[in-house]
């Protein structure tokens, strides 16, 4: 087979035909001691492995070798805000709202937390015997530092925002806090994603070809990696989908060779986004073929490759490919063994494999899941996630008021747990129950709203009976016998062939909830039938829609069949409407299949079945006898996310295609408008929203992001004045998609605060309190005598309000004149907590590179000329309280990538 010269040349190494550090240079610098060891025995290890068994560990189920004493291992393991696995699990907010705390410190006690619940679930996977799954692994793809660039992404809400600065620090904090304190011996290795140049639309990321240019690759994409690789030292990174500049991410020359392995001295192993390896030959033709394409990934330095196959059984065949690129020379036994060096490594360090001198650490037990301090801060952040954006007075609420809480998020609860996160966390409060619990001695209406395509949240417990009575529901666990039949070649993602099962259950237990897994029992097999059982008990009377979410699922309700699917990968549940009875027991039997992957959820929503002007009637009656309204409006992760089958109006893909509420909440706002009564507006969304009617006409507007399974609480106690708000956006609220590039253009020019010349509705970095800051005049002191070696700044930042409160003193620079230079830039946050009258200086270190800024060639140094530097509230000039100075350096000074 005649290859293409552009392949040919990449798998030659473009190292010999443009001056690139060779991708092997890392690994020759002189390791610490314990890497040093964990790379002998990883290399011992790898010598006395056949072919065979090599090629098995590439893909992300490495299955185990008996005869070597390895365990199984599964690096597909996810904790974006919380672990995900077979028992309930700890859900903090979405990382948008992580960003909006600009918290540094608190970040990474999130992480250290979650961390430690990843290192549980793993003694759970050795305890049931079920390693090898998902979740089981001592490493974690996240964070999630790609730029929220442009606000229509579905994904963004994975992100720590539109500036480079922020999400470098708060990923730094998040990795230290997941490795723990000695990288060389991490806790749980984190994997930094998607590198890079990734950022949407879902509709063509495994297609796309992205052009940057070098001074948006060297300003925009890259800062957070760096930090994350260089300061944090990330022990693994993941590539992306698309191409940058005609090259798969996967196989990047530029990303991979020279920036990773070269200028950062990285020698950790890089994993694919999963299926991304599968692009570079399926759909962006760089490759001739699978082999053709595993090879051009190998040599470019991906050590493991993400499969969805393996999702579903079909992993074992994936080492064909390599086999192939092996035999027909394209990769090299020394290749593959680099690769596996690296892996092996890894897990010898994290402590999955035995041996290493240094690693003495105990395994952390399951009871460490969910705790109450995880609990504590899962409040805790949720409430330091929120943003004031708008107050009249209104806020805080007085006690004894009558609050009707109107919306479709004001009983909902599956919209704050966000995406990538577990069905299974601690009992998620929502709004309206929060609201309940800490207005001391107010009287709460709730209305439902109309019924929506975010609808669905799962059924409590306090719903559900067993059949003698108890609360939950029966659930009797089938394993799997025979060899499973695989899905038919034309099936969609994730449709399989039902199972043949065992006549007896395994196991019979009372779970609290349907939707649980079953691989916390080491009797269950990795394939099994689980079928529900008990009543349906409905605490009021009204329509409710009922429904699966999942895969597949057999749904039975009051003794007749309900069709919900079959469902596929990335479409809505389907949801049948039914009149209940408050106190009515109704017969339930829900049963799925579980092929390594799947299971099912069930859901509920109680909603409003009354035509347009009886629903709006309704609004109006309960807003009548309220004192104040409370909106809770906005999305959800079943509207924007992850490469989702959405088409409907105002998103597509999972991306939005415009910036407005859903049409039927923006009309119940002007209905509750028309009442005359005070109107709190709470959204939860993970992407920007015009705001523009709410800013004109609310009361007071709360920005909540998915603010995890506390998230209700943490609404109220703000809402009640039991917390203050002091959340900062991460990103720029606009007026319109008017206002920006095309999605699809990756130029910086027009977008995010730093380079977007039009008026916003709420800029980056805005937030209000409860109380009033004042700033006192800023001192610069150069060191050393010279501005070009760093800066440090100082202010007195004074609570000049009547309570207690927290403020987010924020430095943002404004550099000299040059082609490519940003309005300003954000260098600098602090946040902090002030008793009512209190001062307290605050000092901000700036090193040389956070006075950098980079050139139109790509060149990033500290420009010669004069800086404005700003201290205060939010950015300088929005009338927020700050201070200004400004300093000089006599001379450039260029800076290593």
């Amino acid at each position: 087979m005649r290859l293409p010269k552009s392949f040919l040349a990449s798998l030659l190494g473009t190292v010999f035909l443009t001056p690139l550090p060779p991708a092997r240079a890392a690994e020759d610098a002189k390791p610490a001691p314990v890497v040093a060891e964990a790379r002998e025995k990883a290399a011992a290890l790898v010598a006395r492995m056949t072919l065979e068994e090599k090629l098995g560990q590439l893909v992300n189920v490495a299955p185990a070798i008996p005869r070597l004493g390895i365990p199984a291992y599964n690096w597909w393991t996810e904790s974006l805000h919380g672990a995900i696995g077979a028992v309930p699990t700890t859900n903090f907010p979405e990382p948008i709202g992580l960003a909006a705390t600009f918290d540094t410190p608190l970040i990474h006690d999130v992480a250290a937390a979650v961390s430690q619940e990843v290192r549980a679930l793993h003694t759970l996977g050795r305890d049931t015997g079920h390693l090898g799954r998902i979740g089981t692994g001592l490493d974690t793809w996240s964070p999630n530092i790609n730029i929220f660039r442009d606000p229509r992404w579905g994904r963004g809400q994975e992100t720590y925002g539109e500036d480079p600065y922020l999400t470098a620090r708060l990923a730094v904090a998040f990795v230290g806090g997941m490795q723990g304190p000695n990288p060389d011996l991490p806790d749980v290795v984190a994997t930094p994603k998607h590198f890079a140049v990734h950022s949407g639309p879902e509709s063509t990321r495994h297609t796309a070809n992205v052009y940057v240019s070098p001074h948006d690759l060297e300003d925009t994409y890259l800062p957070a990696f760096r930090a994350a690789i260089v300061d944090a030292r990330a022990g693994s990174i993941m590539c992306a989908y698309n191409r940058i500049n005609g090259q798969p991410a996967c196989a990047s020359d530029l990303l991979l060779k020279e920036r990773l392995r070269g200028a950062w001295h990285f020698t950790g192993y890089v994993v694919s986004d999963c299926d991304a390896v599968k692009d570079i030959a399926d759909n962006h033709k760089y490759a001739p073929d699978p082999a053709a394409a595993v090879a051009a990934a190998v040599k470019a330095g991906v050590d493991n490759e993400c499969n969805v196959a393996t999702l579903f059984g079909g992993g074992p065949g994936l080492a064909d490919r390599y086999r192939e690129a092996f035999r027909r020379g394209l990769i090299s036994a020394a290749d593959i063994d680099l690769a596996l060096l690296r892996l092996f490594s890894a897990r010898y360090r994290n402590g999955d494999l035995a041996g290493l001198n240094a690693r003495t650490v105990a395994p952390v037990p399951v009871q460490a899941i969910g705790t109450a301090a995880h609990r504590q801060l899962a409040l805790t952040t949720a409430a330091k996630s929120l943003v004031l954006l708008k107050n009249d007075g209104v806020l805080p609420l007085k006690p004894g008021l009558t609050v009707a809480v109107i919306g479709p998020h004001g009983d909902s609860t599956r919209v704050l747990r966000g995406n990538y996160s577990s069905s299974l966390s601690a009992p998620p409060v929502s709004l309206l129950d929060g609201l309940r619990q800490s207005l001391a001695g107010a009287r709460v209406i709730h209305v439902p709203f109309q019924p929506t395509p975010m609808d669905g949240d799962p059924v409590p417990t306090a719903a559900l009976q067993t059949p003698d009575g108890g609360p939950g529901v029966l659930a009797q666990y089938f394993n799997a016998v025979g060899e499973p039949k695989p899905p038919a070649p034309d099936a969609p993602f994730g449709q399989m062939p039902p199972l043949t099962v065992a006549d007896q259950p395994v196991v019979t237990r009372t779970e609290p909830i349907v939707g649980g897994s079953g691989h916390d029992l080491k009797a269950v097999a990795d394939q099994y039938r689980v079928v529900w059982s008990g009543f349906l008990v409905p605490p009021e009377s009204g329509t409710y829609r009922l429904g699966l979410a999942g895969f597949s699922g057999d749904f039975e309700f009051d003794g007749r069949h309900v069709d919900i699917g079959p469902v596929q990968w990335g479409e809505l549940p389907k949801l049948e409407a039914v009149t209940l009875e408050r106190g009515r027991r109704y017969p339930i039997r829900i049963a799925t299949d579980v092929h390594g992957m799947g299971g099912a959820e069930f859901l509920w929503k109680r909603v409003s079945t009354a035509a347009d002007a009886a629903a709006d009637q309704e609004v109006r009656a309960a807003i009548a006898g309220a004192d104040v309204v409370v909106a809770a409006v906005g999305l959800s992760s079943d509207l924007e996310g992850e490469e989702m089958k959405r088409q409907i109006e105002g998103f597509a893909g999972g991306d939005k295609t415009s910036l407005d509420l859903p049409a039927e909440q923006r009309h119940l706002l002007e209905v509750a408008k028309q009442a005359g009564k005070p109107l709190v507006v709470v959204l939860l969304n993970g992407s920007p929203l015009d705001l523009s009617w709410a800013k004109d006409n609310a009361s007071a507007i709360l920005e909540a992001w998915y603010p995890g399974q506390a998230g209700g609480q943490a609404i109220a106690d703000v809402l009640s004045g039991k917390a203050d708000p002091a959340g900062r956006l991460p990103l720029t609220f606009y007026h319109s998609v008017a206002d920006l590039p095309p999605f699809d253009d990756y130029a910086m020019t027009g977008r995010t605060y730093r380079y977007f010349t039009g008026q916003a509705v709420y800029p980056f970095g805005f937030g209000l309190s409860y109380s009033r800051y004042s700033y006192g005049p800023l001192t610069v002191q150069p060191v050393g005598g010279r501005a070009e070696n760093g800066v440090r700044v100082t202010a007195t930042v004074t609570n000049t309000g009547g309570r207690a409160g927290e403020e987010v003193a924020q430095l943002y620079l404004k550099p000299p004149a040059f082609d490519g230079a940003p309005r300003l830039a954000l260098r600098g946050f602090q946040r902090l907590s002030l008793a009512a009258g209190e001062s307290r200086t605050v000092s901000f270190d700036l090193s040389p590179r956070d006075l950098s800024f980079v050139t139109r060639e790509g060149d990033r140094q500290v420009m010669a000329g004069a800086y404005e530097v700003s201290v205060g509230s939010g950015q300088p000039d929005t009338g927020v309280a700050g201070q200004h100075a400004r300093f000089t350096t006599a001379a450039g000074v260029p800076l290593p990538r």
